[in-house]
């Protein structure tokens, strides 16, 4: 089979959240490829506050959604033809709003519950795993991400309400257990973005501080510790959220949703985090809105959402880790949240 090259994102509505797709051409340039109803409902705000609510499977075969309105989760398998709803299941929480996948193993985080629950996708249906729901390291922790470490034998959380990180470790049958949890560098911590090497990348909001977006490293200690490489590294910018590093792990984005701009970073082989660019990408609007952001599986291209001025944009990446813009999607809704692609 044949799939175009795609992005996704959710409209994240109250009467029925759908999921939103464009095809990508060689240029990098968008088009519409249709709308998708999840069966659920998101929660209907503005802002969803997460990172990861729309995910691809690394084989992008499945396309996984959260419904943070309706405590549910979405499975779309990923055609020649264009998404088909697959299955829905309830999260095994409250407000799921990330979930992170590695082969068939999906956990999903429930920010209200503060809790993670896992699931196996298997000939097209998401099955919960009994016994898996894990709470996180307190009730108000208020978490911001879920994800896999590249190799799955870890699941690492960020926890807002606790400036801290907890991780959890994945057995053989893929239940998450040995809960510990560390205090993140810099407060509030938020987006993830994991190494194929062991390097664990964290953003950190401070609050919303203007001027203090910074992002840290830790690197995997004794095959069950994170240990911190480089502390919190500022980028001048504000409110910094979301993270993706390039499948050559030499390069991090950061969206900084305080004023509409993406700063990049170098990473080392060492884990070693370094400032490369204050400004490497931006709206144009000296304004906020610049969230969730994905990068294409060839590593070609950046795409970010900007709810604000209801824009999906695009940036060409160098090899030097430098972007240029591609142009973009007008007319999304304000809701609009996670983004995927392929």
């Amino acid at each position: 089979m044949v799939m175009m090259p795609a992005v996704y994102l959710q409209t994240n509505g109250a009467a029925g959240n759908e999921v939103l797709a464009f095809s990508r051409a060689a240029d990098g340039s968008l088009s519409p490829a249709g709308r998708y109803p999840s069966g659920g409902r998101g929660s209907g705000q503005r802002h969803l506050a997460s990172a990861g609510s729309v995910v691809l499977s690394p084989d992008l075969r499945w396309l996984l959604v959260t419904n943070a309105g309706s405590n549910d989760l979405s499975l779309f398998e990923v055609t020649p033809e264009g998404l088909r709803l697959a299955d829905r299941t309830e999260s095994g929480g409250d407000n799921p709003t990330s979930v992170t996948v590695n082969g068939s193993l999906v956990y999903v985080l429930n920010n209200k519950s503060a809790s993670i629950s896992g699931f196996r996708v298997a000939d097209g249906k998401l099955t919960g795993l009994p016994g898996s729901s894990r709470p996180l390291s307190d009730p108000g922790a208020d978490p911001a991400q879920v994800s896999f470490t590249q190799d799955g034998t870890m699941l690492l959380v960020t926890e807002r309400g606790t400036n801290s990180i907890s991780r959890y470790l994945v057995d053989d049958r893929g239940y998450a257990g040995g809960l510990a949890t560390i205090t993140s560098s810099g407060q509030t911590p938020y987006g993830i973005a994991c190494t194929s090497s062991g390097t664990v990348l964290v953003t950190e909001a401070f609050g919303g501080a203007v001027g203090e977006a910074a992002a840290s490293s830790y690197v995997i200690a004794g095959g069950d510790q994170l240990m911190l490489v480089t502390g919190t590294v500022g980028s001048t910018r504000s409110e910094v959220c979301w993270a993706v590093v390039t499948g050559d792990d030499r390069f991090m984005f950061v969206t900084n949703f305080g004023d509409g701009t993406i700063s990049s970073y170098l990473v080392a082989a060492d884990g070693q985090l370094s400032l490369l660019a204050e400004v490497a990408g931006s709206t144009g609007r000296a304004a906020k809105g610049l969230r969730d952001e994905a990068l294409s599986a060839d590593g070609r291209y950046l795409y970010a959402i900007d709810p604000d001025a209801g824009q999906l944009l695009g940036w060409a990446v160098n090899g030097e880790g430098q972007l240029s813009p591609v142009g973009g999607v007008n007319g999304m809704a304000a809701t609009v949240a996670g983004l995927a692609a392929s």
